[in-house]
């Protein structure tokens, strides 16, 4: 089977590539791991060609920048998409119109989170549409079976097959009925956006059938909570919304905390009673003149907050209150712009060593220049870069940079030339084929010995994917770099992986650094720490050192480095030298 998952039944991989729709399976990041000969000959590429191909090269930038931003956070926090409309590029340059549904399977110790994609191209949806037309025809025989006909085909056109409610056609089409009617005195428009809780998990356990029955049984009690004036629709999948022209906000807040205890009520399925629940986005309309479709994306943008929040709640989305997908893609352009037009900057951290008290290297971190909001720590981007798939080429310019002015400082001598200098690479970097590579050019375009450079990766990436992050770490291992376990102490702290991967430091987490001075756990925890990186051969280095006590019991215990604002800030190249002069040069030290 072409990426599909061995050992399944003969049968079954024949259903697999003879689909009438495209099926392809992918992981988290949209990397393609299985795709069925129905996609391949619909797109004109060869399956092989497929696997390892991330599905958003293959649509234009605008759905590369949907799917990204929208499809897998929602496939995240949702855990599916339904019928979203994007262009496929076939392998002869054409764009193809497509349908796009996902869900996705969390993953386990054993296997990986999937998604499962399926897409349909337009030519399926051409063809209902001449079946429609077809019926049509054939009612022409006589003007009652064509009354009956039209009839039918209007009812299809603006509500939805399952339950029978208004689709997002009939939802638009009600609104002028709705704003008619609108009370003398005024009223607010307001959307209730309805989002069940683990739907998912209803379909994956009980099947789709149990799921269909599920959301008929939520449509026929939202239709009297919501009251008989008002407009209930199904938007897609477990999506439904409630629309109305209410007295106040707060009477349509009312209104979904009485939704939401309407559906908690148990529901009779496959014999199993089930308890649903609700995410509920409220968004009223302000003085601002306002079409559906702003509004109705408002309170989803409101609902994924109260997802976010714990789910089984409703959120109020306010007016002024900005879009943060809007936001985030602003905020992505302005990234990629800062990368490309030398925003970013690298400050360097020294690194003390505790037996001389002098500094023995320094770590590079990354700030941002913003054009308006000024210089920003990682904090504020670092994240964004990662999901976005930017934290490649901004990783890449942080090493050259790094690099470049570790071979600056050994040109010109003095105490600046002896330093080692500290990267930090991300999970994703660390995922990446093309990484030991990045490495090596870096390296040889500095002309600087490889044992300069010390690669920082945080434990929880190299748990992520072992088998992969032993191959890269082994391979980096090989240049000559030295590789040292970020934020220990944060997640596995396992002397399993201390002992597997070819790693030389040990970097103890800030965050018990900071209690040293007063708390005794955190003490024990440093203590072990240092001790175990020790009994496995590892340099024990404490980050967030900040005072003299904390200094002194770090030495006490044998750390062999440190650093912090006890020392330094993390400070621009021309700084850092002026502080080594006035902290070095003239004898002076951290003993």
């Amino acid at each position: 089977m072409t990426g599909a998952q061995a050992g399944g039944p003969a049968d079954f991989e024949s259903l697999f590539h003879k689909a009438p729709c495209g099926y392809l399976v992918t992981d988290d990041g949209g990397s393609i791991t299985a795709v069925n000969e129905t996609f391949a000959q619909w797109s004109g590429y060869a399956p092989t060609e497929l696997l390892g191909t991330r599905l958003q090269s293959l649509m234009p930038v605008g759905d590369q920048m949907l799917y990204s931003t929208h499809c897998i956070p929602q496939l995240g926090i949702a855990g599916a998409i339904s019928e979203i409309a994007v262009e496929i590029i076939a392998a002869d340059g054409r764009r193809r119109a497509a349908l796009l549904s996902a869900s996705r399977s969390p993953g386990s110790p054993q296997h990986a989170a999937s998604v499962r994609v399926i897409i349909f191209s337009a030519h399926e949806r051409r063809m209902y549409e001449k079946e429609l037309v077809s019926a049509l025809r054939e009612a022409e025989e006589s003007e009652a079976r064509r009354a009956q006909a039209e009839t039918e085909l209007q009812h299809l056109a603006f509500h939805d097959a399952l339950t029978g409610l208004p689709n997002r056609a009939g939802l638009k089409a009600k609104l002028k009925t709705v704003l008619a009617d609108r009370p003398p005195g005024g009223g607010t428009l307001a959307a209730l956006f309805v989002d069940l809780d683990h739907f998912k998990a209803v379909n994956d356990s009980l099947g789709h059938a149990a799921g269909d029955e599920l959301l008929k049984s939520v449509a026929q009690r939202l239709a009297p909570a919501a009251g008989e004036s008002r407009t209930v629709a199904r938007l897609s999948g477990d999506e439904f919304l409630v629309l109305d022209v209410f007295g106040s906000a707060e009477e349509a807040t009312v209104l979904a905390a009485r939704i939401l205890d309407v559906l908690s009520a148990p529901i009779l399925l496959e014999g199993l009673e089930i308890v649903t629940s609700a995410s509920i986005g409220v968004a009223v309309s302000g003085n601002e003149p306002e079409n559906l479709d702003d509004l109705v994306r408002r309170a989803d943008i409101a609902m994924f907050r109260a997802k976010a929040l714990g789910r089984n709640r409703w959120e109020i989305h306010q007016h002024a209150e900005s879009d943060p997908t809007v936001d985030r893609l602003r905020a992505l352009g302005e990234l990629r712009r800062g990368i490309s037009d030398g925003d970013l900057r690298v400050h360097y951290q020294p690194r003390v060593d505790l037996r001389t008290g002098h500094a023995s290297g320094v770590e590079a971190l990354v700030r941002w220049q913003h054009p308006t909001r000024g210089l920003l720590p990682p904090s504020e981007f670092i994240t964004m870069a990662e999901e976005s798939g930017l934290v490649r080429p901004l990783g890449a310019w942080v090493l050259d940079e790094t690099l470049r002015q570790a071979a600056s400082w050994r040109r010109e001598g003095r105490r600046a030339a002896e330093l080692d200098v500290a990267v930090n690479l991300s999970a994703r970097q660390l995922n990446d084929p093309g990484l030991v590579t990045m490495v090596e050019d870096a390296l040889r375009l500095a002309r600087i010995d490889p044992a300069v450079l010390l690669l920082e990766i945080t434990e929880t990436a190299l748990m992520a994917d072992p088998g992969a992050a032993l191959e890269s770490l082994t391979a980096l291992k090989k240049l000559g770099v030295g590789l040292a376990v970020d934020d220990f102490g944060t997640g596995y702290s396992s002397l399993t992986y201390l002992k597997k991967f070819p790693i030389d430091e040990l970097k103890i987490d800030r965050s018990f650094i900071g209690g040293l001075d007063s708390d005794h756990g955190d003490a024990a925890i440093v203590g072990s720490c240092i001790e175990l990186a020790h009994a496995v051969g590892l340099r024990a280095v404490a980050e967030g050192v900040e005072t003299s006590g904390q200094l002194r019991t770090l030495k006490e215990m044998g750390c062999d480095l440190a650093q912090g604002f006890h020392f330094s800030r993390p400070l621009p190249a021309p700084r850092l030298k002026e502080w080594l002069d006035a902290h070095l040069g003239g004898g002076k030290d951290f003993q």
